[in-house]
């Protein structure tokens, strides 16, 4: 439990290093048939953007924690990535795509911890 509490701490930082906002995560630990305990959802403002977001947890938590994601998906076009840590799962967006698809509703029992973005 502590790891992956680690986990969420290490990927929120590494989000705020390259200027990601409007983090939220969700806590899904007490709903039924969740695929993950985590979401960690997040924006960058450009294709480029969510590509160094990407690139910063994946290098953040490889040196600190010594853990790979077990996925990456979407980098093809950099508009929603996933990065899938068995317990965490993380969802970059470019901000249409994340008002779209509105992942912080698609789990509305789940507690929501908003960060506030770093000036």
């Amino acid at each position: 439990m502590e790891q992956t509490k680690t986990l969420v701490k290490t990927i929120t930082e590494a989000i705020q290093e390259k200027k990601g906002s409007s983090i939220v995560i969700a806590d899904l630990r007490k709903i039924e048939g969740t695929i993950c305990q985590y979401f960690i959802i997040c924006q960058g403002n450009s294709p480029t953007q969510v590509e160094a977001i990407t690139e910063s947890v994946g290098d953040m938590v490889r040196e600190q924690l010594h853990e790979k994601p077990a996925h990456v998906v979407g980098l093809e076009n950099a508009q929603w990535v996933a990065m899938d840590y068995t317990d965490v799962l993380v969802h970059i967006f470019l901000p249409d795509v994340r008002e779209y698809y509105d992942l912080e509703h698609l789990w509305e029992d789940a507690p929501l911890t908003r960060i506030p973005d770093l000036d």
